[in-house]
């Protein structure tokens, strides 16, 4: 395989010698992916004008390649004329997600070129919940009649396949749309020509409701290893599908929110190069003001036993090995019941489980922990007996709290309808702290005085 770079080398140096009619040649042979990528390195006159020459299936492909910053550009700089036949070319649901992330002229400009039954089903799809099964459905599916030969029904898929989402799955409807099976494309391939779809049909297909989340459409679809999956109304009529790749991109921006949260920040799906200074800031600044004030209880803590640390400075040397044990400790068990709530391996109902693992794990860590700090303190460094027991049983105490913390704090989130990757990192870490401090002062307190 060509490197990428010559290739890009190539299109560049056709472009300089306008040697257009190699350029639209090379331009036609190549994957819309890779297309998408040289006009996204491209200045904006390039682009666009590199944009002109590609053929009209080849132009839609791309375009719905581009970054929204791109498409809202070449939708500003190419003419009615132009996207017209792009928006035709366009899968409906890539139409709807266009409408939604355009400003307000692109959007003007994009339902202008429209016909008058797409506009209505636009306006249909937008006033479902942005995070609901029917804003990530496409209309573009095939639906069969019972009543229907297997003939008849390849005949149909022929006739209409090139404009459908997918084909491999066929959904059997009656007369009021009302979803009633599924039949695949292999299945009518190795069927006899005059067999009935009433025949070889399923009747039993799982299927989602427009507005569930798209939380467990990412479920249904791990699940069952789908390809594509029915969405039907109230009533069980069919209103479109989901496919594969559109949850394939609702798994990525989730899975990027939760690691922007458990990273203490916004979530945002702006690219960070094309994301101003001040906005990142902002998404920032919040968390970050809010630990800090949180942290300030430390503080405090650990002036209230400032005349027990004045007594015996040597307890200030343990201090942030104590805090930063229990705040990893913390980080492990909630960074693993997260995930495990995110792929639905972990039900809210198992919250005594994992209460009675975390448990388990956290005593033999503890413990283990605990008496390594012992021997290293009293063998090792020749501290006193009872300061290097205050350590080391603080360390059992804060591990096992700090795991029972991170473990069920998601778990809390997630029955509050939170999300649980808010119950990550620096919120356990800033909870365990404060304990950890308390616990340490009072065991300390206790053996020493």
């Amino acid at each position: 395989m060509e490197d990428k770079t010559q290739e890009m080398e190539r299109i560049q140096e056709l472009l300089d010698n306008r040697h257009y009619v190699a350029l639209i040649a090379e331009l036609a042979e190549m994957n819309a992916v890779d297309v998408a990528e040289i006009l996204d390195k491209e200045n904006a006159a390039n682009a666009v004008f590199l944009f002109r020459m590609l053929p009209k299936d080849l132009a839609a492909e791309v375009f719905a390649l581009l970054s929204s910053e791109q498409q809202s550009a070449f939708i500003s700089s190419i003419t009615d004329k132009e996207l017209g036949p792009i928006l035709d070319e366009l899968a409906f649901d890539d139409v709807v997600d266009l409408v939604e992330e355009m400003p307000a002229n692109a959007v003007r400009k994009i339902l202008a070129n429209s016909g008058e039954e797409e506009r209505k089903l636009i306006n249909q799809f937008l006033k479902y919940p942005p995070d609901s099964a029917g804003s990530l459905m496409t209309i573009e599916y095939v639906s069969l009649k019972k009543t229907m030969t297997v003939k008849q029904a390849l005949d149909y898929i022929r006739e209409t396949g090139l404009k459908k989402e997918t084909i491999y799955t066929c959904y059997v409807t009656d007369a009021n749309r009302v979803l009633e099976g599924i039949v695949s494309l292999k299945e009518l391939v190795l069927a006899p020509e005059q067999e009935l779809i009433e025949n070889i049909f399923e009747s039993e297909c799982i299927y989602v409701n427009t507005h569930d989340d798209q939380e467990s459409v990412i479920t249904v679809f791990k699940k069952y290893a789908f390809l594509a999956l029915p969405v039907v109304d109230a009533e069980k009529r069919l209103i479109g599908i989901i496919t594969v790749d559109d949850v394939m991109d609702v798994m990525e921006q989730e899975a990027t929110e939760d690691f922007q949260i458990m990273a203490a920040m916004q979530p945002s799906e702006d690219a960070y190069l094309n994301t101003g200074v001040f906005k990142l800031a902002k998404h920032r600044i919040g968390w970050l003001m809010l630990l800090m004030v949180s942290e300030t209880f430390t503080g405090k803590i650990i002036e209230h036993y400032t005349e027990l640390l004045a007594t015996l400075t040597i307890l200030t040397s343990f201090i942030p090995m104590l805090m930063d044990t229990g705040g990893n400790s913390g980080s492990q068990s909630s960074t693993l019941i997260i995930r495990g709530l995110a792929t639905g391996e972990i039900q809210l109902r198992d919250w005594a489980k994992v209460l009675w693992k975390e448990l388990r794990i956290a005593i033999l860590v503890g413990s283990l922990l605990g008496f390594t700090i012992f021997v290293k303190s009293f063998f090792l460094d020749g501290k006193p007996v009872l300061v290097s027991a205050s350590v080391g049983l603080t360390l059992v105490v804060t591990v096992t709290i700090a795991k029972l913390t991170g473990g069920l704090l998601p778990i809390l989130a997630k029955k509050l309808r939170m999300d649980p990757a808010i119950m990550a990192g620096p919120l356990i870490t800033t909870i365990v702290d404060a304990v950890s401090l308390i616990v340490y002062f009072k065991i300390a307190g206790f053996l020493l005085f």
